[in-house]
C-alpha cells in the first residue's frame, strides 16, 4: 500500500530560533496524536536548520527534506548544495522542481531530471513537484504541461529507480493565493498523472507511487482534498509554517 504523506516545504522561512520552536512545537504535538500507520510526516525547512531538525527527528514521528540540491556532484559551484552532503547528513527526501525553482531560477525539466538523478545516486527519495500556470489552465493545457515535466523530468529512469519517486502536483495558480482547486480537479489530474505512470512502468509501479496536492491546502480542506483515492497528501506551503495547521492536515485522513 502506497503511502499518505504529508510535507511541510517551509520555503525561506523563520530564523533558527523560530525554526527550534516550530519543530518542538510539531514534535510535542506528534507525541500527543495517533496518526495513521501508513502516514509519513516530513518537514523541509531551509538549509541552515537541517541539522537540527535531522537531530529532532532522531526522538519524533517526522522525516527531514531538503527544499533543493544542486545538478553536480562536487565541485567551484559556490553557494551550492549536494546530494552527497545531505547524504552524510542522513536526510531522507529531497524537493525537486518546485514551481518557485523553474519560474524563478529558470529550472527546466533537464536539470530536474539531472537533479534526481543525484539524489537517487545518493539514496535520497525526489519529491518532484510538476502543474501548470494559470494561463495554461484557462487554456485547458494541464495535461500537455504535466505529461511534458514527468515525461522529460522522470521517464528516464528504471521502473526500480522509479519505485523511490513522491510526485507533487501542485497547481501553480493556487500557490499562496488562497485559491484552491476542487477536489474533483486535484483528483482528474492525479489520476491523469498515475496513469501515465502506468502506461511507461506498469500499473503495479502506478499503484504504489504516492502522488501528493499542493496548492493552498488547508485543516479546513484537506480531508476533501485526500479523500480523493488517487490524491495521497500533500506538499504544504504556508500552513506547515503553523504546528497546529500542519498536524491537523496530517490527521486529516
Amino acid at each position: 500500500m502506497r503511502k499518505h504523506i504529508v510535507a511541510g516545504n517551509w520555503k525561506m522561512n523563520k530564523t533558527f530560533e523560530e525554526a527550534d520552536e516550530l519543530i518542538n512545537d510539531i514534535k510535542d504535538q506528534l507525541e500527543e496524536i495517533t496518526l495513521d500507520r501508513n502516514t509519513q510526516v516530513i518537514i523541509c525547512p531551509p538549509f541552515p536548520f537541517l541539522e537540527m531538525a535531522t537531530d529532532y527527528s532522531e526522538e519524533s514521528y517526522f522525516a527531514v527534506g531538503a527544499q533543493n540540491v544542486s545538478d553536480q556532484e562536487s565541485g567551484a559551484y559556490t553557494g551550492e548544495v549536494s546530494a552527497a552532503m545531505l547524504e552524510s547528513m542522513e536526510l531522507e527526501y529531497c524537493i525537486v522542481g518546485h514551481s518557485e525553482r523553474r519560474a524563478y531560477y529558470h529550472e527546466t525539466d533537464e536539470i530536474v531530471a539531472r537533479k534526481v538523478d543525484q539524489l537517487l545516486k545518493h539514496g535520497i527519495s525526489p519529491i518532484v513537484c510538476c502543474g501548470e500556470v494559470l494561463e495554461e489552465r484557462e487554456a485547458n493545457r494541464q495535461f500537455e504541461v504535466v505529461k511534458k515535466q514527468i515525461t522529460d523530468g522522470l521517464f528516464h529512469l528504471t521502473a526500480e529507480q522509479f519505485a523511490n519517486i513522491i510526485i507533487a502536483y501542485e497547481p501553480v495558480w493556487a500557490i499562496g493565493t488562497g485559491k484552491t482547486a476542487t477536489p474533483e480537479q486535484a483528483q482528474e489530474i492525479h489520476a491523469f498523472i498515475r496513469g501515465l505512470i502506468a502506461e511507461k512502468y506498469g500499473q503495479a509501479v502506478a499503484d504504489e507511487t504516492s502522488i501528493l496536492y499542493g496548492g493552498s491546502c488547508k485543516p479546513g480542506n484537506a480531508k476533501e482534498l485526500f479523500a480523493n483515492p488517487d490524491v495521497d497528501g500533500g506538499l504544504i506551503g504556508g500552513a506547515s509554517l503553523k504546528a497546529n495547521d500542519f498536524i491537523g492536515i496530517a490527521t486529516a485522513f
